[in-house]
């Protein structure tokens, strides 16, 4: 009999496994997509915190601190904990001179944490079984929720978010659809601060074909170089380096919309290592409306959603409910307000899931 039953093999849910295992449990991981890793595998695999914890609560100011603090203070120890499962590092630091942290292949992190994890496993083995959905709690077991929040769940996003996110692109794991919260409100969790916010980027609007491979490449990140509207006319200037407020803006406009019209001198201008004409041209080639005249290049974009930063309330061991531990998206509070890391913080909390569900707190 299992130990520990987590719900979702993300990030949270492996980390969280595989921390059980190496404190000698036996987690039992149950993911009802057909393969481990969640919104992970779909990411860029860059895992980062602020450099300055002011500057985090600045970003972030509804988050709660206590978990802010968490993250700040354990995320180095717990990337030098991945590596030690030989989680394949390609890069040592972020491309942003306001955060650090490490850049994982996302497929290689995926299955060291999976083995770490005991591996995949048939139907009634222990470890990670795909294809397999939590229908109800355990009864007499520790339950960890990682089922990565409700960003693929059109009617909780329209419930919680916006009308108009029946109109944008989900770019979250097919798996993302409020299994966790569902399940931690029943068992008697509260929901957190920023229920009604998320995290997205802005994608090139249909008739764009987009496959799940494209979703980093595509992000249109260019806003503070472009002037944005919505389609009445409206106009709306970032505010942040993350362009993060953008997308959030852009999911409460008319049919989730927004034009990104660049002036032609600013096409060279460098966002990271792309330029923001190899953007547009992307959006282009994928089938985004494109308007290219003398002085500008205007491209249709749509809040592509990515994850919930809202969930279920959680304490500084991760505790929802009695014996009901959230991490991950299913956890809301921390970048409450801003943007942050969700692999940080679905890491750092995944583990210390693990450690309170099994008695090990700090």
């Amino acid at each position: 009999m299992a130990d520990l039953v987590v719900a979702g093999a993300g990030m949270a849910g492996l980390a969280a496994a595989a921390e059980a295992r190496g404190l000698g449990a036996e987690p039992l991981v149950l993911e009802k997509l057909d393969r481990p890793g969640g919104s992970m595998r779909l990411s860029s695999g860059v895992i980062w915190r602020h450099r300055d914890f002011e500057r985090f609560r600045e970003e972030c100011p509804e988050g709660d601190e206590r978990l802010q603090r968490l993250l700040f203070e354990r995320l180095e120890d717990d990337l030098a904990w991945l590596e030690s499962l030989d989680a394949p590092v390609l890069a040592r630091q972020t491309g942003n001179t306001l955060t650090t942290g490490t850049r994982f292949d996302p497929e290689g992190l995926t299955a060291a944490l999976v083995e770490a994890a005991g591996g995949l496993a048939p139907a009634g083995g222990a470890g990670v079984r795909v294809a397999e959905r939590l229908r109800e709690p355990p009864a007499d077991v520790p339950l960890v929720l990682a089922t990565g929040g409700f960003a693929a769940d059109r009617e909780l996003l329209e419930e919680h978010v916006s009308p108009e996110a029946g109109h944008a692109f989900l770019r979250a794991a097919p798996g993302s659809t409020g299994d966790g919260l569902r399940m931690g409100l029943a068992a008697g969790a509260a929901t957190s601060a920023g229920l009604d916010q998320v995290y997205a980027r802005a994608m090139p609007a249909p008739p764009a074909r987009i496959d799940e491979g494209d979703l980093v490449r595509l992000s249109q990140l260019y806003a503070r170089h472009a002037t944005v509207t919505n389609e009445r006319g409206e106009r709306y200037e970032t505010s942040t380096w993350s362009e993060i407020d953008v997308a959030q803006w852009q999911l409460h406009q008319p049919r989730a919309r927004a034009w990104f019209a660049v002036p032609v001198e600013r096409l060279e201008e460098r966002v990271r290592e792309r330029s923001v004409a190899e953007m547009i041209d992307a959006a282009e080639e994928a089938g985004a409306p494109v308007r290219r005249d003398e002085d500008h290049v205007t491209v249709e974009t749509v809040a592509g959603v990515t994850t919930t930063l809202g969930g279920l309330a959680i304490d500084g061991h991760a505790v929802a409910a009695h014996g009901v531990f959230a991490c991950g998206a299913d956890a809301g509070g921390i970048a409450t307000g801003g943007y942050a890391s969700g692999l940080a913080a679905a890491l750092v909390f995944g583990r210390i899931a693990a450690r309170a569900a099994l008695g090990e707190r700090p």
